[in-house]
């Protein structure tokens, strides 16, 4: 099966990462270390089609297919994972609009992301309720013509930069999974206090928050979808979001091994450069075939997402991210080890790499999530 890539697939990703290389990369380190959310870059991507980029064109997007949507993300997480992935991160949302949102919500919301006027940002996981999304406490009750909404979201990407969130609550608590619903509001209306998470191991120049909604009224047609149906209709997004996630691992992997390779031709020791060595050239060797391999899974799982596969498309993004965010982790810590005690200080990148790589482990699903997903469908 061959996964030779269109050429207007190559034309983007070669549009993305020059905007990775001239834009981006020059003043990666300054966000990350100032943990600054890179507006006008987010702004200039949006100007490219860069941001949200399956959108449909008729709502402001490119309109590009699932393989190309991995490539943007992979090219941005290559640019560098803090300010490329705040870029890449700014559509977290858009899908459950695209496709359960009523025409007005898709015309007002979905033109404002892509456009670069604001990111999206949706409210899922919870202090005590993370992989257990049936757990959530945050409830929705009805009032009239609105409900109200009490509770505390964490772990909000965009929290405190997003003028428009997603919120899932209950509305029929005693239904578990089954009475959840997901709810559109402006981010400041009244009963909404959000406060960006600055003690993270990385991603510091993306936006991460804690949410707190005490009385929060929204209208009763902010509804997105149907009512008791939100968790259902989020099951449908994971899919897709894994599959970006395996394109951001991807990305930090590719970044780590280039620096690595840099480093090797450069960097001499007993009389001649570290990459004359077995033992160096033996692990670029490997952090390259992981590398291919994970790029491989993502692009497969983009495929099967475009050709409306649910089932192979929920494998193949499982797959795709649990290896890609594993064993983005291994390169990223051989990166360091290929730099020695350089790789320790942040004079070079790959110490921020590793860093950032460590989440993809964890959000939008834990490798043991995605452990027990394979699981269910080989047995």
């Amino acid at each position: 099966m061959s996964f030779e890539l269109t050429a207007e697939q190559r034309a983007i990703r070669e549009a993305v990462r020059d905007f990775g290389e001239s834009e981006i990369r020059p003043v990666a380190a300054e966000y990350n270390e100032q943990g600054r959310y890179p507006e006008e870059l987010r702004q200039q991507a949006a100007d490219l089609d860069l941001v949200a980029p399956h959108i449909p064109e008729a709502y402001g997007g490119a309109g590009m297919d699932g393989v190309a949507t991995v490539i943007v993300t992979e090219e941005l997480w290559r640019a560098d994972p803090g300010v490329g992935g705040a870029i890449a991160a700014a559509d977290f949302g858009t899908g459950m609009i695209l496709e359960y949102g009523d025409e007005w919500m898709r015309e007002e919301v979905l033109p404002r992301v892509t456009g670069g006027e604001t990111p999206i940002a949706t409210g899922i996981s919870e202090p005590a309720h993370g992989s257990n999304v049936a757990g959530m406490e945050t409830r929705a009750r009805r009032d009239g013509d609105e409900y109200v909404i009490d509770g505390e979201k964490t772990w909000i990407t965009n929290g405190t930069v997003a003028d428009v969130y997603i919120v899932m609550a209950k509305t029929s608590p005693a239904d578990g999974h089954a009475g959840i619903t997901a709810f559109l509001t402006e981010s400041d209306r009244d009963g909404i206090e959000a406060s960006r998470i600055t003690n993270k191991l990385g991603i510091h120049a993306q936006d991460t928050a804690e949410i707190r909604f005490d009385g929060l009224r929204v209208p009763a047609e902010n509804v997105v979808g149907e009512v008791d149906r939100g968790f259902y209709q989020l099951m449908e997004f994971f899919a897709p979001a894994r599959a970006d996630v395996a394109g951001q691992a991807t990305g930090v992997a590719q970044a780590a091994l280039d620096a690595a390779v840099a480093y090797a031709r450069e960097r001499e020791q007993f009389d001649q450069p570290i990459a004359a060595f077995q033992a160096i050239r033996h692990k670029l060797a490997e952090m390259a075939t992981d590398i291919e391999a994970a790029r491989s899974l993502a692009y497969r799982a983009g495929a099967a997402i475009d050709a409306g596969d649910t089932d192979e498309a929920t494998r193949l993004a499982s797959m795709a991210k649990l290896f890609a965010s594993e064993h983005a982790v291994d390169v990223t810590d051989e990166a360091i080890q290929v730099h020695g005690g350089a790789g320790y200080v942040d004079d070079h990148p790959v110490e921020r790499y590793y860093r950032d790589a460590r989440v993809t482990k964890i959000y939008d699903g834990t490798s043991e999530i995605q452990k027990n997903i394979i699981a269910d469908q080989l047995l």
